[in-house]
């Protein structure tokens, strides 16, 4: 298979050095993979062009007592403590959640809140299977509303969860962080507030449909974090644009992958916000190294009926920059 022919969602690519095999990790989807469930599949690749059917690495179906099955959004897996952690959102509609009151949050939209989070579920493989740790509750506090978890550590080794706190509970959707117990089984402390999608001065206002509001909201996903080579630290994050001209002299609009800095190197922050590094629908990107030393960035395009596109990434200090899109790998478009 090639990219172009590859449904996926919220890729998420390990390249795995012992085998010279890059692994792309995206939810499941029946009519690839043959199997039905929700869940994780991973295509797999020795070199990014040609890939192998997917196979199934973790449904919620084979997870006993599990508190949500519906989901399996933004799958990735993290190396810790010598095996492999599977970070996937999941969500269930059928646990409702209360309002919050108005306070930190501003008004709330008279929308439903119910259970979603980011689960932790682990393996001693990259082909799984992966048993989640903990099947009562999502990892961030059951109360949130959340999405997107991915997995930081910090220079001193203390693992994080970052997230996005939804749009749905927040009105401004919002990145925030969570102190994990060493064996990732649970958090520790209460969230750590990052930044606001606001806080990005080109973002567009992303009103549903008949929903009065006070406050128009702002979407915040797709939190990865990476260290520059210089030493700053750096959060690839997704948002929507507005119709305006970018620096390049492009419209933008619609779906963005963007990313901000931290001006203290640490993941309090503060976060500095910069303009958007890829535009046209395309986001939930995530960077990796290739096994010739090449920084790349995956991201899905476009939001609908999503595939996979490749970019050649470099930094200059502590600006990220596009090179190139690898069409060669990708098939452009």
């Amino acid at each position: 298979m090639r990219l172009p022919d590859m449904p996926l969602h919220d890729p998420f690519v390990v390249a795995d050095g012992t085998t010279r095999t890059y692994y792309l990790y995206t939810s499941n989807v029946p009519a690839v993979s043959g199997v039905d469930g929700v869940g994780t599949m991973v295509y797999r690749s020795q070199d990014l062009r040609d890939w192998t059917r997917p196979v199934v690495v973790f449904l919620t179906e084979e997870q006993e007592g599990i508190w949500a099955t519906e989901g399996g959004w933004a799958p990735e897996v993290h190396t810790w403590g010598g095996r492999y952690y599977l970070f996937t959102t999941l969500h269930n509609q059928d646990r409702e959640l209360p309002v919050p009151p108005p306070g930190r949050w501003g008004t709330p939209l008279p929308l439903a809140n119910y259970m979603r989070g980011t689960v932790i579920a682990v393996s001693d493989s990259l082909l799984g299977p992966f048993t989640v740790l903990d099947a009562a509750r999502p990892t961030p506090p059951a109360h949130l509303m959340t999405l997107d978890g991915t997995l930081y550590v910090d220079p001193s080794g203390q693992p994080w969860m970052v997230y996005a706190h939804e749009w749905l509970q927040t009105i401004d959707g919002t990145m925030e962080a969570v102190r994990l117990a060493p064996d990732l089984t649970r958090t520790v402390g209460d969230p750590l507030f990052l930044f606001k999608a606001s806080d990005a001065s080109w973002i567009s206002e992303q009103i549903p449909g008949g929903v009065p509001h006070q406050l128009p909201p702002y979407v915040t996903d797709g939190p990865q974090l990476y260290r520059a080579p210089e030493g700053s630290l750096i959060m690839l994050w997704s948002t929507y644009e507005k119709d305006v001209p970018g620096p390049d002299g492009t419209v933008g609009g619609g779906y963005v992958q963007t990313y901000a800095v931290s001006e203290s190197g640490t993941v309090a922050g503060p976060w500095r916000q910069h303009r958007p590094l890829v535009r046209d629908d395309s986001g939930h990107g995530m960077l990796f190294h290739s096994f010739d030393g090449r920084l790349m960035m995956i991201v899905h395009r476009p939001f609908e009926d999503a595939r996979g596109k490749l970019y050649e990434m470099e930094f200059q200090g502590h600006e990220l920059r596009v090179l190139r899109q690898r069409t060669d790998l990708d098939g452009g478009g």
